[in-house]
């Protein structure tokens, strides 16, 4: 057997095999897989990871040497470019791939990688659907995998000047390029390359004089003229800025009609947000078409959206995640019209969420909002039929839910709410026309309107952004103008000593509460037994109402006529605390970094003359639970939901103003409590005039938990249902301020 040749005569044997075909060649229709080329090709690539494996770690090795002395790249990069002979760029792309992915040590600082490599991006999506878009989105990808492991690199990758992109007749490039090998910063690699180096490459000896190339290069260059070379349209992109060409590929490549392909550019794009370099980051933003892309794509695919979309399919549709946007009409059992579209829209909406909340820039959800928020979805949720206004509720619904990055969540927020942080007057409720019209919906002649809409500001309650309770509701508690300020005298503090508020009325004496059940009322014992014990950090007497006197004013405002619970199991007032005690562990968690007060301002630095409004939103919600004798069951069930909601936030004039009976109001304000003792009153009048009321209300009770099939209808079925909700309501907000009280008294 004859001696194998060492690696880098075998390399360069490989290499000139490759020039001499460009020289010898007469068919240059002939596609590559007929030549040796991508055989030679593959070989070099195997010498050279088998060298590097060979070496100690870091130690360039004489064919890796070679490479990059002679430019390799370069030529190989200016044939792919020619695509001559026709499948070479095809190749071309394949090895620079495998020569990234399979070679660790770095080689894109040489100026002889990252330069060709950059060229060759620029090749990437011109041309959309062409036979090489798999090994393009390939090549981009491992590039991208690179600065990732680096991110400085990508310094590399932002240029300054505007490159012609056209495919110029690609034969005098190659020559030109072969011929004249381009003046490098010898810095980079710490070897000086002259432009006789790529002669070398070829088999052809330097001459003395580098003015007259030698003659065997005007072989090369003539049978390079001789080839014909067809160039491809490209595709109609507008690149104003070629920056960034990496991202600019990238962002061709998402429009290819090839999902994989699609997919694997957006993972590309979300790479390189997340690089932490400055130029890199302000080069995304201000000279790609990045945040056109992201907008825009969103602008058609909600417009894309049938007129109507039943708001139940808008909100059950599985949870989407962009990377897996692949639906088969014909599989999906629950289909719906407009489900593809949908789909998309929301994946879509997906990955700009992840790739904002990648990359934290605020430039990209600033796009969101005015090209998206503002231009597309503002003028659907402003109109006027209520089959638009319900479908696009319920589409801003979802992506509230859905939203995830802080950046985004607080361009919606604005969107939806504005910035206004000054307590609301009733003149001026109109200043953020959307914020207007979303609050007036949720009391809409519509109810599938009004309970669609309270959803949303349900869901985005839920939302860890401080701006959304101030804007709704806290700005107008901030002063506390909702209280009558009674300096005590020294009866009062004694009175407040024992235990009980200057002012407040005991219920005993209450004419609502009379004979009321003392099994309805829970015993101080119990409440001893149950709430937390005093502590010399925490004593009992801390300007809080007594708890046990708070809870028993909610699970009596209901008089015993109107009740029902207590005729059915598993309806008592404890399964609402498990409730309570978890949704207050979560909203406490969400708002510990906001920093709130945890007591109230003290009234004497309170601005009590000023007139109170409880705001747009407290003003529609205490419309509406003032009339849940007269609504529908649904509609009632999504009222108390927010209020309850809002009584669980920790802050102390909410909870103040939504849960203390006993709180002072000045004239002419209401409270929650106050709006519930008012509802109570009225029913107290109209029970008289219900015959068998009590019976029915039980019925009613029943049908509802589906303990009773459906009979015959049973009249004033509306009260009914609404004195239901009324009760379990009650129940729900003594819970509530019972578990709030328990855990703040807990050291």
């Amino acid at each position: 057997l004859a001696p194998s040749l060492p690696l880098q005569e075998d390399f360069v044997y490989h290499w000139k095999a490759i020039t001499h075909y460009y020289i010898e060649t007469s068919d240059d229709k002939a596609p590559v897989t007929d030549t040796n080329i991508p055989s030679h090709l593959e070989q070099m690539l195997d010498i050279l990871v088998q060298e590097e494996n060979e070496r100690e770690s870091g130690e360039t090795g004489p064919c890796m040497e070679y490479l990059l002395h002679h430019k390799i790249l370069e030529t190989l990069y200016t044939l792919g470019k020619a695509d001559c002979p026709p499948g070479m760029k095809q190749q071309v792309l394949v090895f620079y791939t495998k020569l990234l992915g399979r070679i660790r040590q770095p080689l894109l600082p040489h100026i002889n990688v990252h330069r060709p490599v950059q060229k060759l991006i620029r090749l990437c999506g011109e041309v959309l659907a062409t036979p090489t878009e798999n090994e393009e989105i390939q090549f981009l990808c491992i590039v991208c995998a690179k600065l990732k492991q680096d991110p400085y690199l990508v310094n590399f990758f932002l240029e300054n000047k505007l490159k012609s992109l056209t495919s110029k007749g690609a034969t005098n490039v190659i020559s030109e390029d072969i011929l004249k090998g381009e003046d490098s910063l010898s810095a980079d690699t710490g070897q000086s390359h002259q432009p006789e180096d790529l002669h070398g490459a070829i088999g052809v000896e330097p001459t003395e004089s580098e003015e007259e190339p030698p003659h065997q290069m005007d072989d090369l260059s003539t049978s390079l003229d001789d080839l014909s070379v067809t160039s491809l349209p490209e595709a109609p992109v507008v690149r104003p800025h070629q920056d960034y060409n990496l991202v600019n590929s990238l962002l061709n490549l998402t429009r290819s009609p090839d999902g994989r392909i699609a997919v694997k550019a957006c993972e590309g794009l979300m790479l390189l947000v997340s690089l932490p370099e400055p130029a890199a980051a302000k080069c995304l933003t201000e000279s790609t078409c990045l945040c056109e892309l992201l907008t825009d794509r969103l602008a058609s695919l909600y417009k894309a959206l049938p007129q109507s979309v039943d708001p139940l399919d808008i909100e059950t549709v599985e949870a989407i995640n962009w990377g897996l946007d692949s639906y088969s009409h014909k599989e999906d059992a629950s289909a719906f019209p407009g489900k593809r579209a949908l789909i998309s829209f929301l994946s879509w909406f997906d990955y700009c969420d992840q790739l904002i909340k990648e990359a934290q820039k605020v430039a990209f959800s600033k796009a969101v909002h005015e090209r998206f928020f503002i231009g597309v979805m503002e003028p659907q949720l402003m109109q006027t039929s209520e089959m638009g206004i319900l479908t696009s509720t319920a589409l801003l619904h979802r992506i509230v839910r859905q939203v995830t990055s802080d950046v985004l969540l607080q361009e919606m927020v604005v969107f939806i709410l504005g910035e206004q942080r000054e307590p609301e007057t009733l003149a001026e409720i109109s200043r953020h026309p959307l914020r207007h019209r979303l609050i007036e919906h949720c009391d809409h002649i519509s109810d599938e309107i009004s309970i669609m809409t309270l959803r949303m500001f349900e869901h985005l309650l839920q939302k860890p952004n401080e701006h959304i309770l101030y804007n709704l509701v806290l700005r107008n508690l901030e002063e506390r103008n909702y209280t009558e300020y009674k300096p005590l005298c020294p009866e009062d503090k004694d009175v407040v000593e024992n235990g009980l508020i200057a002012g407040a009325v005991d219920l005993e004496e209450d004419p609502l509460f009379t004979d009321i059940p003392p099994d309805n009322i829970l015993s101080n014992q119990e409440w001893l037994n149950s709430s937390p014990p005093a502590t010399p950090d925490h004593p009992r007497n801390d300007g809080k109402t007594e708890v046990h006197k708070i809870v028993n004013s909610f699970l009596c405002l209901v008089p015993d006529e109107a009740k029902s619970s207590y005729h059915v199991e598993g309806t008592g007032y404890d399964t609402y605390l498990r409730d309570a005690h978890r949704q207050f562990r979560d909203y406490c968690a969400i708002c510990l970094r906001w920093e709130w007060p945890g007591s109230p301002k003290a009234l004497e630095k309170c601005n009590l003359e000023a007139a109170f409004f409880e705001g747009h939103f407290l003003k529609v919600l205490f419309d509406r639970m003032g009339r849940i004798l007269d609504q529908p069951y649904d509609v009632n069930l999504q009222v108390t939901s927010v209020l309850s909601r809002l009584s669980l936030f920790p802050h102390p004039h909410t909870h103040e103003y939504l849960l203390d009976p006993y709180v002072n109001l000045a004239s002419g304000c209401r409270s929650l409590f106050s709006v519930i003792v008012r509802v109570v009153g009225d029913l107290m009048v109209r029970i008289q005039r219900i015959q068998d009321f009590t019976p029915k209300l039980l019925l009613v009770r029943k049908r509802l938990l589906g303990l009773e099939p459906e009979g015959p209808i049973i009249d004033h079925i509306t009260l009914l249902e609404g004195v239901i909700v009324l009760e379990e309501f009650c129940k729900e907000l003594a819970a509530i301020a019972f578990v709030k009280y328990h855990t703040s008294s807990t050291p």
